[in-house]
């Protein structure tokens, strides 16, 4: 298949939906969605939005993305006994980049890296730090 630019709602959504085909697929992050998403249409249709809010800045929208993305992942932390770990973040990151690699190329494919790099990080040590002061 040959990579093309990021350029649309329909680009990030085809990097969401197959993203999530291996992240529901994969053997430590599979359990963990698979368990706390109940309702798979409208989480992939509210990460892409996400998506393409963060990679389309100053860009009308038609679709605004509305969340916390932290606290929704500081609860699922504590769904699965506080068991998150960085080796997940690093699985996720792995299969965000594979996933990107397979179909798009271009600046905005490696700002989504970046991003997800970054965030990664922040979540991941966010959640951390709430398990310290919600003991």
């Amino acid at each position: 298949m040959k990579r093309k630019e990021i350029s649309n709602r329909a680009d990030v959504k085809l990097l969401v939906d197959e993203f999530y085909v291996k992240v529901r697929a994969d053997n430590l992050l599979g359990p963990i969605f698979n368990k706390i998403i109940t309702d798979w249409d409208s989480h992939l249709d509210h990460l892409t939005t996400f998506w393409e809010s963060s990679l389309f800045i100053g860009k009308k929208l038609d679709k605004k993305y509305i969340g916390n993305p932290l606290e929704a992942h500081e609860k699922v932390d504590k769904a699965v006994n506080h068991s998150i770990s960085e080796m997940h973040f690093g699985v996720w990151l792995n299969l965000w980049h594979a996933t990107i690699d397979q179909y798009f190329e271009g600046e905005i494919a490696d700002n989504a890296k970046r991003r997800a790099r970054k965030m990664g990080t922040f979540m991941y040590l966010n959640i951390f730090k709430a398990r310290q002061t919600k003991s």
